[in-house]
């Protein structure tokens, strides 16, 4: 998925059917720690690993440029800046789950993958939840502290149990059903608020499904995993604590900024609410809090996914999608595609409909009509959003000059004004399986052939048979005698070796194509010649 019409420079190597840039040897910059096994992988697989952890803002805008891969965590900001004068950048890996301190929406402007590694620290944050859910009950850390001061304090630092008391979970994602099971073989009452999970689904784990309002009202216990959005920074602030029970103790190990800090230690300084046990911070690192100066809080320093477990498979997967990313395969774990994979048996798919988009993009001089994108037969059994997006990428990959990937393409076609409609049906055709791309009176249809390979088998409603090539020409022209050899002669004249022909006929008496592939592209002198043939009435280069 790597962006695919620009110059890359020496180490890009030219897709020879599907136009697409794959990266040979890659510059990754590390801005951050990752793990070792990580970075192994990434030169094992021949990239370049360039290590540089704890850059400044300025540091990272001089390291950058030229760098084709960047790896972070959560400190380093990749800004729209940052993004700017990233002139070779393919790929942003968060070797975590968040990606509050990356410009998505930068990026994916500029057609910058952007990917993370959401399932490498799920369990190491739902036992960290526990974790800290069990040293606010129990005043653990405070306790400890009290003791080691030489100083017995039994009574001062009684707990209460969890055994049937009410567990409310904002954000009953993965890492929230962890929590989930963990509390209920305490034996803790759990419901749950999230307007994207049904409540057959939340049975399942024993979670009934509330409200907000009414998990403030019966929570003795609240736990958040949800991201950090516009809509839930300050979620947990003065206006839900004042509805709060009493004793309700608060534990954050999702996103800093979700709960208000100094809304929040006014509570528990009041007494409003019972306590607090908080893992993320709005502004991190930090050593500075509201929170810090109260007995009845337990902090920790962003501690969620640091066990060796998952900094091991976070390390390791982000090293994956970025190589994925690198090679212009799909990227599961992309967060600014809109696709989804697809099965072993669609994958020559995904280079046989990039290849068409970039074909149609010589066939069309302009784009009155909407672009329509068939698919019929068994290519319709599969997620075609993203052959759609491959269509996208190598339409634009050719008519415009700006990089295209997977990423910018619909934003492309946005921007240019083009309707894109998809069509997807089942019902048989002549074909097993058949994509076409249109839009007016132009036309481009290809299947898969046995053997796994592309082969177009329609132009502009003319039925040919020819496997897509790198180099190709279409000459349409009066059905008359002697015109394929008026072809040939030109074309070899000019130094051009003809590797593959096929003609392709309408009705007897109306005008033929042919469809021609050659060894090196068809230059425009040679074209202009092929257009004073008299009977031949149109020359498209696909080069």
């Amino acid at each position: 998925m790597s962006l695919s019409p620009s110059d890359r420079g020496a180490i890009c190597d030219q897709g020879a059917l599907d136009g697409a840039i794959v990266i040979g040897v890659a510059r990754v910059l590390v801005a951050e720690e990752i793990a070792e096994s990580g970075l192994q992988a990434l030169r094992d697989a021949g990239h370049e690993v360039d290590i540089r952890t704890g850059m400044s803002e300025g540091e990272l805008l001089d390291a950058v440029p030229g760098a084709h891969a960047l790896i972070i965590r959560s400190s380093t900001q990749v800004t729209a800046d940052v993004l700017a004068v990233a002139d070779q950048l393919v790929v942003v890996g968060r070797a975590g789950i968040g990606l509050d301190n990356v410009d998505v929406p930068a990026a994916t402007a500029k057609g910058v993958l952007v990917v993370n590694a959401p399932q490498s620290n799920t369990l190491s944050a739902a036992e960290h939840t526990m974790a800290l859910l069990l040293a606010q009950a129990r005043n653990v850390p405070q306790a400890h502290s009290a003791l080691v001061q030489g100083r017995w304090e039994r009574s001062k630092w009684n707990g209460v149990e969890l055994s049937g008391k009410t567990l409310g979970i904002v954000g009953l994602g993965q890492i929230g059903r962890l929590v989930a099971q963990r509390a209920h073989a305490f034996g803790m009452r759990l419901v749950a608020y999230d307007p994207f999970v049904s409540e057959d689904s939340a049975k399942k784990l024993s979670v009934a499904m509330v409200s907000l309002d009414e998990i403030a009202a019966e929570a003795d216990f609240l736990t958040l995993h949800l991201a950090k959005t516009p809509e839930t920074l300050g979620l947990i602030g003065t206006e839900f604590l004042a509805k709060a029970k009493p004793n309700l103790r608060v534990i954050n190990v999702a996103r800093g900024g979700i709960v208000d800090e100094a809304a929040l230690a006014a509570a528990v300084e009041a007494g409003q609410i019972a306590g607090a046990a908080i893992d993320v911070f709005d502004s991190e690192p930090t050593t500075e809090s509201p929170l810090f100066a109260l007995d009845s809080v337990v902090v920790t320093p962003h501690l969620g996914a640091s066990t060796q477990e998952a900094q091991d498979k976070a390390g390791v997967t982000i090293a994956e999608q970025v190589q994925l990313a690198l090679a212009n395969e799909f990227v599961p774990f992309a967060v600014n595609i809109d696709a989804a994979a697809v099965a072993e048996d669609g994958r020559p798919f995904i280079a046989l409909a990039e290849t068409l988009g970039r074909l149609f993009g010589g066939l069309v001089t302009s784009m009155d009509s909407p672009l329509d994108i068939t698919y019929q037969g068994e290519v319709a059994e599969h997620d075609t959003r993203l052959f759609t997006l491959a269509v996208l990428k190598g339409f634009f990959g050719r008519t415009g000059g700006d990089p295209v990937s997977y990423v910018n393409a619909p934003q492309r076609a946005e921007a240019a004004g083009i309707d894109v409609r998809e069509t997807v049906t089942q019902t048989p055709t002549d074909y097993v399986d058949l994509i076409t791309v249109s839009s007016g009176d132009r036309s481009i249809s290809a299947m898969i052939d046995q053997r796994g390979d592309g082969r177009l088998v329609e132009i502009d409603g003319y039925s040919v048979d020819v496997p897509p090539a790198e180099h190709m020409l279409l000459v349409r022209n009066e059905d008359i005698p002697g015109m394929i050899g008026l072809v040939g002669t030109i074309l070899g004249e000019g130094g051009i070796n003809i590797d593959d022909m096929r003609v392709g006929r309408d009705r007897k008496g109306e005008p033929s194509i042919m469809v021609i592939s050659t060894a090196r592209p068809v230059v425009a002198g040679a074209q202009k010649t092929l257009l004073e043939i008299d009977g031949v009435l149109e020359v498209v280069s696909f080069s």
